[in-house]
């Protein structure tokens, strides 16, 4: 009987660790893809939130697209700007915990210059998305990238992973990449990854 009961434990607690991974965000890269893992410069904090120096900082490689609301979007377009990239499903626990967060700050940055764009990635069905965005009144448009070609050729290699949904990534204001999370951020974590690159100068190096 103790034996069973021990067996059961290991069971539960392998249960649990797996459920509090599975909230860190979402496994959905198809067969095959990788992120890769290249010299992007990352230093990771403790708390799982990766920035580059200035003047190590690599560009993206070109993000553009369809938007939701059937519009066109150049990532390009908005140099000058700070910019928040997220990558997120509607399929996603993780990026439905944070979308009130981006909302949020989204909101309260835009007078100071920030912009937030979407990535929505894994969806073929729009209006799941459209549902999506409308549930959480998110204020700021999204690509789309139902097979998630913008994920893999609009980064380098090993900036974003097709495998880890959500993703954030902030350019700075010459639209380079200054900071990356690969996880679900809190309202706490998603304004440390935008203020000290907000807090940059224009044209700085």
């Amino acid at each position: 009987m103790s034996h069973s009961r021990a067996h059961r434990g290991i069971l539960l607690a392998a249960g649990a660790m797996a459920s509090a991974l599975a909230l860190t965000a979402c496994s959905a890269g198809p067969k095959g893809t990788s992120g890769g893992g290249g010299d992007t410069n990352f230093v990771t904090n403790t708390g799982g939130i990766s920035t580059i120096a200035e003047g190590e900082r690599p560009a993206t490689d070109g993000i553009a697209g369809e938007t939701l609301d059937g519009g066109r979007l150049d990532v390009a377009d908005l140099k000058g700007k700070v910019v928040v990239l997220n990558v997120w499903g509607s399929w996603c626990n993780p990026c439905r915990a944070e979308a009130p967060h981006f909302t949020k700050v989204a909101n309260d940055l835009k007078a100071e210059g920030v912009e937030f764009v979407g990535i929505n990635t894994r969806d073929p069905e729009k209006l799941k998305a459209v549902t999506f965005e409308q549930d959480y009144s998110v204020p700021y448009p999204s690509i789309r990238d139902p097979y998630g070609k913008i994920i893999l050729n609009g980064f380098p290699k090993g900036v974003v992973h097709p495998q880890a949904i959500p993703s954030t990534v902030v350019l700075d204001r010459e639209g380079k990449i200054a900071a990356r999370s690969l996880k679900a951020l809190s309202e706490k974590e998603l304004r440390s990854m935008i203020e000290p690159v907000l807090a940059e100068k224009a044209g700085g190096q």
